[in-house]
């Protein structure tokens, strides 16, 4: 696991003003999570993680399909959250770093969220 925490701080290190990056279950649990001084304790709580989980559900009720992700500006820092069901990837940075960057991320997290797809999914 700390292999796993080192490889996402070098993630968050590659971008400039990122200060956390977190995956979590739908209910905003933390499986992982690595986060430097900067990063607001409030938003890596379980009650601020898991919002994206519920509006991604009520958003799928309206037949338009299922949210990917979400991007919200705050005065200093962005949140930027994307749907991995049943995982939540959230990456918290400052508002001058580069969006796309960010997002970006996902392809260089796919197998680390393949493997803890296969530790979260329940036996039928």
């Amino acid at each position: 696991m700390e292999e796993v925490k080192g490889y996402l701080r070098k993630l968050m290190n590659h971008i400039t003003g990122l200060h956390a990056i977190v995956i979590s279950d739908r209910d905003g649990v933390p499986m992982l999570k690595v986060a430097d001084e900067h990063a607001p304790e409030l938003a890596l709580r379980p009650a601020y993680l898991s919002t994206f989980s519920h509006m991604t559900d009520q958003a799928s009720k309206m037949g338009i399909g299922n949210n990917q992700s979400i991007i919200a500006f705050y005065d200093n820092l962005q949140v930027v959250q994307m749907n991995k069901h049943p995982l939540t990837v959230t990456f918290i940075a400052e508002t001058e770093s580069i969006t796309g960057e960010i997002l970006n991320l996902e392809l260089d997290l796919q197998d680390i969220l393949a493997e803890l797809l296969k530790v979260t999914e329940m036996p039928q």
